[in-house]
């Protein structure tokens, strides 16, 4: 188990300057960081194919963000903000989206001292229809709430009410309200699946150029989906970053997926944390179905500290080739679960050989994830993107960890 980790060794000093307020012209044109253990090189990211092995497998994240921002007015003026986070009636994110006339999510709400009970009513127009939305605070969870939506028009659905009345939810960190370029490059152009409230931003550089030079160099490539919460954004506020209480997300991996990484075991790159939270989270899964087969699939879900536990216990592959078994058993095509993995160093990584990112924030749970791939060492790369002006977080550029030295 994980006992300390001082959240004060891994912080740096970011000028604002430094961080990204908006995406460059072209997605690929960004600033590439090489490192392979030992040495660094620049490159454009729209060069990533002469980096990666023949050969190989790249898994990215396919969720897509949802416009999970909306503004109400009370008669009073008062503005109320309420930002969804996740569904609750009904759980699933695809159904939850194909509703028509209510349903209730999860939600931070802004200003929520001014709103205590009481409809609110937001008009808006769909399709060229006009159509009235209206919220009710149902109860409180913890600092969120259960918002209750509900629509005078049963033909929409959820997803057409959130499209129109949401706007998309850029990082706090940015300083700015979202603008129509964030509409378009908040987002890969590989996203798929509605659901998270931040984009997986390692992928915010690929484009179809890249993507055909992929195919081009024989780099295989496959998709899970993690949709991505608010807690992402969410600072280590304990010096002690054990203590940390790490946020819940949402994945679903197809079981074709699954066999691809079986295939390709050892030669495996990942696109951004999320995927590595997702890949690494599989194994844990796989481990507690080799533990107990009744397990039940629909309350799938991997604890902060649980894949510290495991340590040597298992080969990979072996659980990898169980979970498909069973998955074949139970007559499933998917896997669906909830991971609340916290990534830190001492962290022994099963699935992850190469790891596609971008820079993160100092003190951040991200930061530690870095660190326990590749050790001190991301002070070293840090320190050199600062001083050679490669741009920072969500915006800004990409860097690629060879970590078993495979630099040409």
């Amino acid at each position: 188990m994980i006992r300390n980790i001082n959240i004060n060794d891994y912080n740096y000093d970011l000028p604002d300057e430094k961080i990204a307020k908006y995406p460059l012209d072209e997605r690929d044109m960004s600033k590439l960081l090489v490192f392979d253990g030992d040495k660094i090189e620049e490159d454009r990211f729209r060069n990533i194919s002469t980096h990666l092995p023949a050969g190989s497998l790249l898994l990215f994240n396919d969720t897509k963000v949802i416009n999970a921002r909306m503004i109400f007015e009370k008669e009073t003026g008062a503005r109320i903000e309420v930002f969804c986070l996740d569904p609750i009636s009904p759980s699933d994110y695809a159904q939850a989206f194909a509703q028509n006339g209510r349903c209730s999510w999860k939600c931070l709400v802004g200003n929520s001292k001014k709103w205590k009970d009481g409809r609110l009513k937001k008009n808006i127009i769909v399709d060229g229809k006009n159509l009235d939305l209206y919220i009710t605070r149902v109860r409180e969870i913890g600092n969120s709430f259960e918002i209750l939506f509900e629509w005078d028009n049963p033909d929409i659905c959820f997803s057409q009410i959130i499209d129109v009345a949401g706007n998309i939810p850029i990082p706090p960190y940015l300083n700015r309200n979202s603008e129509d370029i964030d509409k378009v490059r908040y987002q890969t152009v590989y996203s798929h699946y509605q659901g998270s409230v931040a984009a997986p931003t390692a992928g915010l550089h690929f484009t179809e150029r890249v993507m055909g030079d992929l195919k081009k160099c024989n780099i295989q490539s496959d998709a899970v989906t993690l949709h991505v919460g608010a807690g992402t954004f969410q600072p280590v506020k304990t010096d002690n970053a054990a203590e940390h209480e790490m946020h819940t997300e949402h994945f679903i991996v197809k079981r074709t997926t699954i066999e691809k990484i079986v295939q390709y075991l050892g030669n495996i790159t990942i696109t951004g944390t999320t995927t590595v939270r997702t890949v690494e989270s599989l194994f844990c899964l796989g481990a507690q179905i080799f533990e107990n087969k009744d397990v039940d699939a629909e309350e799938f879900h991997v604890s902060q500290w649980e894949a510290y536990e495991y340590k040597d216990k298992y080969n990979v592959r072996e659980i990898l080739e169980n979970l498909l078994s069973w998955m074949t058993a139970k007559g499933l095509e998917y896997i669906r679960c909830a991971t609340q993995i916290m990534i830190v160093p001492g962290f022994r990584f099963r699935i992850t050989d190469r790891l596609i990112t971008n820079f993160h924030q100092p003190k951040s749970t991200l930061l530690l994830l870095l660190s326990a791939f590749i050790g001190d060492e991301w002070r070293k790369v840090y320190g050199y993107a600062l001083e050679n002006n490669f741009r920072f977080l969500s915006y800004g550029d990409s860097c690629l960890f060879l970590n078993k030295k495979e630099s040409k």
